[in-house]
């Protein structure tokens, strides 16, 4: 076991992202912490059933036949005595998941530093921005949504822009200015790249990994941005990518068209946005991850 993780793409995800641990969580919600203790060691020997983030896993642990390049780390709210049944199941389900964390209710995020995670998934909104304020790249996964099941051989990552990869200052033009006034600020800045938003070291990182790997048809990772801004406002973008020395291999502007079906043509397994709304029409069609960041999250 390597213990050198600066080199690899490091993916920290909670238990209820991992696993389908809805029932468990009813316990606990309903008759308390004790209660859910006691359910979980009484059916510890009881696989739990593949949660919403299970396959987007996988696909992350299938990378290592081309070496050892991806490390997903375990970050859970459980307490060591607890979380037995989660290790039992990705025991039985042979996921090579070796590291975790066990809070016992507190926040798990804090170790998202020390495990020198890139990503952090979690089903718990207030751990997801406790990382964001703590400025790592962290989304909320809906657990309501079964998974999509992308049978495609390639990892199929998309990315909203504004907010996500890139900062929220043209997103807070749009919002408090109007759309002509972000056509002229776009215009104006043209030759500008954006500024960086909280998922900019994660798709580094991402794209890092692409460069060591198969390239062309035969790439096991596949990016896309899908944004909703269309022609003058694409200039700034691709002037940011190239700034970056990065590539992404599709860019859709889409004009505030629906992003659902779009994203379902390009079998994308996650999926990142900022905004709810958006997010709640894309988890009907992909797996979703809301990123709690910008002017459309503030109160």
């Amino acid at each position: 076991m390597t213990t050198d993780l600066t080199k690899k793409l490091v993916i920290a995800i909670s238990s209820r992202a991992l696993f389908d641990l809805d029932a468990s969580n009813e316990v606990y919600e309903q008759q308390g912490v004790t209660a859910y203790a006691k359910h979980q060691v009484e059916h510890e020997d009881e696989i739990l059933p593949p949660g919403v983030a299970f396959s987007l896993v996988q696909k992350l642990l299938h990378l290592n036949q081309y070496g050892p390049f991806v490390e997903v780390i375990l970050l859970s709210r459980n307490s060591a005595d607890t979380g037995l049944r989660v290790f039992n199941s990705i025991e039985h389900y042979q996921l090579d998941i070796t590291r975790a964390a066990f809070t016992s209710g507190n926040n798990p995020y804090q170790y998202t530093s020390a495990f020198k995670s890139h990503l952090f998934l979690s089903a718990n909104p207030d751990d997801v921005k406790g990382a964001l304020q703590a400025g790592y790249a962290a989304a909320s996964i809906y657990t309501g949504n079964a998974s999509q099941n992308n049978h495609t051989k390639q990892l199929r990552i998309a990315f909203d822009g504004d907010a996500v990869l890139f900062s929220d200052e043209s997103e807070r033009i749009y919002q408090e200015q109007g759309l002509d006034a972000f056509i002229a600020h776009e215009r104006n800045a043209a030759k500008e790249p954006l500024n960086a938003g909280p998922f900019r070291t994660f798709f580094l990182a991402l794209h890092g990994l692409q460069m060591q790997l198969p390239d062309g048809e035969s790439s096991p990772i596949r990016t896309a941005l899908v944004t909703a801004r269309s022609a003058p406002a694409h200039e700034r973008v691709i002037r940011t990518f190239r700034a970056w020395n990065v590539r992404i291999d599709e860019s859709l502007f889409l004009g505030g068209l629906d992003k659902g079906d779009f994203l379902q043509t390009f079998n994308a397994d996650i999926f990142f946005d900022d905004q709810i709304g958006h997010c709640n029409s894309t988890k009907k069609h992909v797996l979703t991850g809301h990123v709690p960041n910008g002017v459309k999250n503030n109160p």
